[in-house]
């Protein structure tokens, strides 16, 4: 029984993260404040959303986003302001935004860019061993005859 009551406590951890001072009274605020802190990431822990992170500053967050509903923003405006102040590193689903979607566009460019040089050095190297290149002219074979019959007489 007390394994059955650990285990149960291990996976109800996360939900301990909201504090029951910062809960609203509010129930549809309180709902609307879980959706948006679910989104946001904790910057003290490492993909961790302020909804489950018991870190200090992810309390402040949370703490933020109850008093920016209270006073009547919206989810948007709140997410806003919030992104206004930490950044866009703060959201755990970026936005498609110019920036984020340079980044998610650069590394497929970058491996077609990659396997297209590739492709061009592996054909200019397929196309010098091909075999009328490896012939060698009169003056060629006229000079390694005399370096090689040089070289057997020392």
């Amino acid at each position: 029984m007390k394994h059955l009551v650990f285990i149960l406590m291990l996976i109800a951890s996360p939900l301990w993260a909201v504090e029951p001072d910062e809960i609203l009274a509010d129930p549809v605020l309180e709902a609307r404040a879980r959706d948006i802190s679910k989104g946001l990431r904790c910057l003290v822990c490492q993909n961790e959303s302020i909804d489950e992170s018991h870190a200090s500053l992810a309390r402040d967050l949370r703490i933020l986003v109850r008093e920016r509903l209270i006073s009547g923003d919206s989810d948007d405006q709140t997410v806003d302001f919030i992104v206004e102040r930490y950044g866009e590193y703060v959201l755990l689903q970026p936005r498609a935004s110019g920036s984020t979607l340079l980044l998610w566009g650069a590394g497929p460019l970058m491996l077609l860019l990659a396997a297209g040089m590739g492709f061009i050095y592996l054909r200019g190297r397929s196309s010098a061993n091909e075999p009328g290149n490896d012939a060698l002219s009169d003056a060629e074979e006229t000079r390694l005859r005399e370096i090689l019959g040089s070289n057997s007489k020392e």
